[in-house]
């Protein structure tokens, strides 16, 4: 490896992955002499890049990292985790989550954890993958019956005229009683445990100097947030860049592990996944 390299970093443009990001945006945090350059894709796209091992640093779903294991590790800092809440069902009038069986639903990516949950808490559907950011419209236009909502849709759709069918993060939560592991960052293991460890505390004093600056980092994390209003900005990067976004922790790789082995389970997984962790 040479003594200095570019380590791309695949993140979403959303405001909690910008808001995490903050601290390198900034030059205030690096790793090594290494330069850390952000590669903004939706979180699909991440998922199947993240497949061909193409970043050496990247966002995934935590059900995508089921695929992804001989080739990268997860960092302990970098999860997005959703502690009774996750991402939300809706359609146009007020149905029980059973109502939807042999209906179509937009789903925003077949590697996503959202996808993966509704497998698990719904009936058997007509799935329709739909980019994240058009799922809301979709569902008001008439033009799918319900979808799961990711991102801030999960606090905006209550002003679109949709109704909220299920929260699959409270879902998980009541039948589980551990949060629900949405979303990790991963370092491609082939950089070597060392550098892999370094990237994961790097990663960390980025969002403690988000934090440090958050008036600064909320403002420039709102250019990712698709109109949102500002308070409303700041609860949603709260709501998923938190304690555990800093260390998963214990409880974090058990819910992560039975995730997985719920997927495993119902078929959406291989059997026999065992999550690495650094950092």
């Amino acid at each position: 490896m040479l003594a200095t390299q570019v380590l791309r970093f695949g993140h979403s443009p959303d405001p909690d992955d910008a808001f995490m990001f903050y601290g390198f945006a900034r030059q205030a945090v690096s790793v090594r002499e290494h330069r850390v350059e952000h590669v903004l894709e939706d979180i699909e796209s991440l998922n199947r890049r993240a497949t061909r091992g193409e970043l050496e640093i990247t966002a995934v779903s935590a059900h995508a990292y089921g695929h992804l294991t001989q080739t990268y590790w997860a960092m302990r800092t970098g999860a997005s985790v959703g502690r009774g809440y996750g991402p939300v069902v809706v359609a146009r009038r007020e149905v029980e989550l059973e109502a939807l069986r042999g209906c179509t639903v937009a789903l925003p990516g077949e590697g996503t954890t959202a996808a993966l949950v509704f497998g698990l808490y719904a009936p058997p559907c007509r799935a329709r993958q739909v980019a994240f950011d058009r799922i809301l419209e979709e569902v008001r236009e008439g033009r799918v019956d319900a979808g799961v909502l990711i991102h801030e849709g999960q606090l905006t759709y209550e002003t679109e005229g949709v109704h909220k069918i299920a929260d699959l993060g409270a879902l998980w939560s009541e039948e589980t009683g551990l949060p629900l592991p949405l979303g990790l960052d991963l370092v491609r293991a082939d950089l070597g445990e060392e550098l892999a460890r370094d990237i994961s505390h790097a990663l960390r004093r980025s969002i403690e100097y988000a934090y440090e600056h958050e008036e600064e980092a909320l403002t420039y994390a709102l250019e990712y947030g698709r109109g949102l209003e500002r308070e409303l900005g700041r609860r949603f990067i709260r709501m998923y860049v938190n304690e555990d976004t800093l260390d998963i922790g214990k409880e974090g790789e058990a819910a992560l592990r039975l995730l997985h082995k719920r997927g495993a389970e119902r078929g959406f997984l291989p059997n026999g996944i065992e999550p690495r962790f650094v950092g």
